[in-house]
C-alpha cells in the first residue's frame, strides 16, 4: 500500500542580509500542530541550514501569537535570533509579532523601516579560563568569558585577528554544543562598525554560522559595558558577512536588520 505524502509548505530566507546570499539564511516552516520531534530534526537535517524554525499557532495564549522551535541538521537549540527575525518576516502581518518559546520566554519581531527589529533576552558573562576551547579556537585571545547553558566568549586585541581565526573543529566538535564566540573592536581600513565578531558551533552542527542574534545576547552587554553606550553597531565576519543595529534596553537586547525571502516551496514527507 502506499503511504500518503504531507506536503508542507517552507520559506527560506536570508536573516541580517542586506541583498540575498547575504546574512543567515533560515527555512521557516509554519505548521498548524507540532510533528514528532524526530521528523523535526529529520526536516532540519534536510534542509542543512544552520536553522530551521517550526511555529505553531497559540490561540490558547495570551501573550504570543506563535510557538517556536529551533533546529540545527543535529540538535534543538534554545534560542536562535536570525531565525526568528525570518519567522516575524514570514508570518507578521500588523506591527508586531510574538512568539513562545520553550528556553527563552517571549521574543517579538516588529517592524522597523524597510526592516524589523527583534527583541532578546540581555545575558551577562562571568570571567572563566577556557584554555581547551580557547586552543582549539586557535590565535591568541586575551580574555575569555562563560555564560551557563554552553556559550563561550573570546576577546581578541583587534579585528584583523578574529578574521584571522581558523579553528580546529574536530577538537572543538569533542566539547559538545557549545557556542563559541570571538570578537574585538571594529577596527582597520574601512571598518565602520563598533564591533566584530565570529561565532562557531561545530559540536551543534554548525562550524562557523554566518549571522548569529543568540550571540548578540551576550555580545551586546559586554560590549555596552566597555564602550560605555547603548547603542552599538556590529558586523559578523564570517564569509557571507552580516549587519546588526544594536541596543542593550534594560534587560533586553534589540537588534535590528533586513531580511531576503530567496525560496518558497513544499516539503514532501
Amino acid at each position: 500500500m502506499t503511504r500518503p505524502v504531507t506536503s508542507l509548505a517552507f520559506t527560506q530566507v536570508d536573516a541580517f542580509a542586506d541583498a540575498a546570499f547575504t546574512g543567515n539564511p533560515a527555512a521557516v516552516m509554519p505548521l498548524d500542530a507540532w510533528l514528532d520531534d524526530a521528523v523535526l530534526q529529520a526536516i532540519a537535517a534536510e534542509n542543512n541550514l544552520s536553522e530551521t524554525a517550526f511555529t505553531v499557532p497559540t490561540s490558547d495564549d495570551p501573550d504570543a501569537d506563535y510557538a517556536l522551535r529551533w533546529f540545527t541538521p543535529t540538535v534543538e537549540v534554545k534560542l536562535c535570533g536570525h531565525a526568528t527575525l525570518a519567522s516575524g518576516h514570514v508570518l507578521l502581518q500588523g506591527e508586531e509579532i510574538r512568539f513562545r518559546t520553550r528556553h527563552s520566554g517571549i521574543l517579538t519581531v516588529t517592524r522597523n523601516g524597510d526592516g524589523y527589529a527583534l527583541s532578546l533576552p540581555a545575558w551577562d558573562m562571568a570571567a572563566k579560563a577556557l584554555p581547551e576551547l580557547a586552543a582549539g579556537l586557535g590565535g591568541a585571545p586575551v580574555e575569555s568569558h562563560w555564560h551557563d547553558g554552553g556559550y563561550s566568549l573570546f576577546l581578541f586585541p583587534d579585528a584583523a585577528a578574529v578574521r584571522a581565526l581558523t579553528p580546529d573543529f574536530a577538537a572543538l566538535k569533542r566539547h559538545g554544543d557549545v557556542m563559541l564566540i570571538a570578537t574585538a573592536r571594529g577596527s582597520g581600513p574601512g571598518e565602520d562598525r563598533d564591533i566584530v565578531s565570529r561565532v562557531f558551533v561545530p559540536g551543534g552542527g554548525v562550524d562557523e554560522d554566518p549571522v548569529t542574534g543568540s550571540a548578540h545576547s551576550l555580545l551586546v552587554p559586554f560590549w555596552a559595558a566597555r564602550l560605555g553606550k547603548a547603542q552599538l553597531s556590529a558586523y559578523q565576519a564570517s564569509a557571507r558577512g552580516g549587519r546588526l543595529g544594536c541596543t542593550l534596553a534594560g534587560d533586553r537586547v534589540i537588534l535590528t536588520g533586513q531580511c531576503r525571502t530567496v525560496i518558497e516551496g513544499r516539503f514532501f514527507l
